[in-house]
């Protein structure tokens, strides 16, 4: 563990563990982070990079503002006064290369079945166009062809962040991590799960329409 970051207050992370705990709840009660499973991130600072992170372990149905954990860029945990050193989730790693990467704010990562299906029937990536849903990702209903990369899964989080990085679109703030769950990124917490809640959609309607 580093040393204590001075420059991050308690009541700063705690504020994001407040917010990550309410979208826990919401995406828990969707059924797409079941068990302990899943987590959140919220950067709360940018140079240097520090994120909240939901910690692991924990039903995040049920999550308090203090159960978060501060983590630096490779996703190694930052002591800050005043926070309880909780284990960040081993997937924190991979929100630090999503949110360096492509300047997001805020990182979701469900266990979406929807998501697990369609990465396994389509391990080449999903591809999507002519659906009104795609507006809620930032691309065009129509005329616009969108796939949403599925990359392979690993244990290892500097090897799946390489795989993240060369599977990444500017132009699609989401991956499927084959048999695993989904990752979405936005400039906030509530974009975040706009993207979240629209590319599940779209998964569920690409499986449908299949």
């Amino acid at each position: 563990m580093s040393s204590v970051e001075v420059a991050l207050a308690a009541e700063q992370v705690h504020a994001a563990g407040g917010r990550l705990a309410v979208e826990a709840a919401r995406f828990t009660g969707y059924g797409w982070m079941r068990g302990t499973s899943g987590n959140i991130s919220e950067v709360v600072s940018r140079h240097p990079l520090r994120l909240a992170v939901t910690a692991s372990g924990l039903d995040k149905g049920e999550l308090l503002a203090t159960d978060v954990a501060v983590v630096g860029p490779l996703g190694e945990s930052v002591a800050v006064e005043g926070v309880e050193p909780l284990r960040p989730s081993a997937e924190a790693g991979l929100h630090a290369r999503v949110a360096a990467l492509t300047g997001a704010d805020a990182v979701v990562h469900v266990h979406a079945l929807n998501a697990v299906v369609a990465g396994r029937r389509w391990p080449g990536g999903v591809l999507l166009r002519d659906v009104e849903t795609l507006k809620g990702i930032g691309r065009l209903a129509h005329d616009d062809e969108v796939t949403i990369p599925v990359i392979r899964n690993s244990q290892d989080m500097a090897e799946l962040g390489d795989w993240f990085e060369g599977a990444y679109d500017p132009r699609t703030p989401a991956v499927i991590v084959a048999d695993h769950g989904l990752y979405a990124w936005g400039a906030d917490l509530t974009h975040a799960r706009h993207v979240t809640e629209c590319v599940e959609w779209l998964l569920a309607y690409a499986l449908a329409t299949a």
